[in-house]
């Protein structure tokens, strides 16, 4: 019995510290958060523009949300280990994140649909099941098409997030289209934010490089570096069983690199590179203007 009324003390305790909490909260007593609470507290926590109503995100940006960023992903072969939808998966947390640091960004959704070369007869990624792929032009009309819807709801700068290198100038193309004069942007300005990318070609690898791993085995696609930060993002996007020492990882397979010693660790440098490249380069495009 002792051992049973020692157990309900820290109970009762927790009941009265969580009336105390969702009084504050905007609860009522029985534990029912009210409607009002629950909208304010959804509608004030999410940097995502899909999971706000209308009116949430014209308030959101009345108070001074000013930067929208789109993420772009793309769905592709990433070896017999990641899913094909590695990279909308990533640029959508990753954005998050570097929203969340600027304080004054929200997130457009993420574009899944990028340029991954010819279907007939197959080249590059298209090679393997799953890939899909869009025409150039076809990809820079949904972007300019998404800026243009962003800019006409009042956000001031818009900027390209793309995880992939493959369109990294089709990014580019659209932004000096769209900032030229006369492009009818309403003196807003598209950011085609190259650091995001050269984050993980450069500051991630010199970080793998000073620990010890060979460039060989860090990689260019789905090898220890792109693994890595993957696990970071979402281990449930990794096939962590088929991360083998002893196999031989090749781009037959669809890999550059060599995953077998990626780690979540690993790729939480990556995630803080990406982050920190990325919102200070925003800022630096905006104090610009």
């Amino acid at each position: 019995m002792a051992g049973l009324n020692a157990g309900r003390r820290p109970l009762a305790r927790f009941a009265v510290g969580a009336l105390v909490v969702g009084l504050a909260a905007g609860w009522v007593p029985g534990f029912m958060p009210t409607a009002h609470a629950r909208v304010v507290s959804e509608a004030s926590s999410t940097v995502y523009l899909e999971e706000m109503t209308s009116p949430e995100l014209r308030d959101r940006i009345a108070g001074g949300a000013t930067v929208a960023l789109v993420p772009i992903g793309g769905t592709e072969q990433n070896g017999p280990h990641m899913v094909l939808g590695k990279h909308n998966v990533r640029v959508h947390a990753l954005a998050g994140r570097i929203a969340r640091s600027l304080g004054h960004a929200v997130v457009a959704p993420v574009i899944s649909y990028v340029p991954e070369g010819a279907a007939s007869p197959p080249q590059a990624h298209m090679r393997f099941a799953g890939t899909l792929s869009v025409p150039e032009p076809v990809f820079e009309g949904v972007l300019e098409g998404a800026v243009r819807s962003l800019v006409q709801h009042g956000f001031r700068t818009v900027v390209f997030l793309g995880d992939h290198g493959g369109y990294q100038k089709c990014e580019e193309r659209v932004a000096a289209r769209l900032n030229r004069p006369g492009a009818g942007l309403k003196g807003a300005r598209v950011v085609a934010l190259r650091e995001y990318y050269e984050a993980t070609q450069t500051r991630y690898v010199a970080n793998l490089k000073s620990a010890g791993f060979a460039e060989a085995e860090i990689g260019t696609h789905a090898g220890l570096a792109d693994t890595s930060l993957t696990l970071a993002v979402d281990p449930a996007l990794v096939r962590v069983s088929l991360l083998s020492a002893s196999r031989k990882w090749t781009p037959s397979d669809g890999v550059y690199g060599n995953p077998a010693r990626a780690s979540a660790d690993l790729g939480q440098i990556g995630v803080q590179r990406i982050v920190e490249s990325s919102v200070q380069a925003i800022r630096a495009a905006e104090a610009a203007r």
